[in-house]
């Protein structure tokens, strides 16, 4: 009797071993896992990688379906693809996919033709996720008229988001916006607080714009021709450090 039993219990360890591993196997990954797999597939052109991001993506995971969209991105014969998983990705909520799919819109790429009214949407589901570039597209595209109706209070908004989030080119734009009071009360103290924000963070034309302000001095600024010179010098060296990143 002792040995029945014996077997019996190993049995329900094992049974519930089993039935661990396959809840384990079941388990959704982590955005940090899908990612590094999306990297993988990206960069080492891994076709086991590839296959693994398209099985999440089929589970309906919104950043798998946005991973495996970057992937197919650089295909010119599988963008249309890309903008649907873009697309499904960003109602799934990702708000990186719904900047991407209003970037691939907006400009429009083989496969894929502009349309900036169609993109307008997409930058503005990631801007309302607070996302620093959605904020400053949809910010410029207020601003200049594309794809929406020219709203300058609309274009100060969502460059003040932008700015608030980080981006130096918001900034920049933002701090026009206030001395010229375009979408906002003219307010030349704010302007200038967000030209020295947006120099701080080493964006090259306000560093610049505000080297010019320093040499020339205002009622803002007082003239300081060396400081003038040290910030053209740093203007110069951040382009050549290639700031099209911002």
């Amino acid at each position: 009797m002792r040995i029945h039993h014996s077997a019996g219990m190993a049995l329900v360890v094992v049974t519930s071993a089993l039935l661990f591993g396959c809840q384990i196997q079941r388990e959704a990954p982590s955005s940090a896992q899908i990612e590094v797999l999306g990297m993988k597939a990206r960069q080492e052109a891994d076709a086991h990688a590839e296959r693994k991001l398209m099985d999440w993506a089929g589970q309906h995971l919104p950043v798998a379906q946005r991973e495996l969209a970057i992937l197919y991105q650089a295909r010119p014969k599988q963008r249309d693809a890309a903008l649907a998983l873009f697309e499904l990705a960003a109602r799934g909520g990702d708000r990186e996919a719904a900047f991407q799919a209003g970037e691939m819109l907006r400009v429009g790429v083989a496969g894929v033709p502009a349309a900036p009214a169609a993109a307008a949407p997409w930058y503005d589901m990631a801007a309302r996720q607070q996302h620093a570039k959605a904020s400053l597209m949809l910010g410029l595209l207020y601003k200049n008229g594309e794809g929406v109706p020219r709203d300058p209070v609309r274009a100060a908004h969502w460059l003040e988001q932008a700015s608030q989030l980080g981006n130096p080119h918001a900034m920049f734009l933002l701090s026009y916006l206030y001395n010229d009071g375009i979408g906002v009360v003219r307010d030349r103290a704010k302007g200038r607080a967000w030209l020295e924000e947006a120099a701080e963070h080493e964006y090259p034309p306000a560093i610049q714009e505000l080297a010019m302000t320093v040499q020339r001095g205002d009622d803002l600024t007082r003239k300081d021709e060396q400081r003038a010179s040290h910030l053209m010098m740093e203007a110069s060296e951040h382009r050549r450090n290639n700031w099209n990143r911002f």
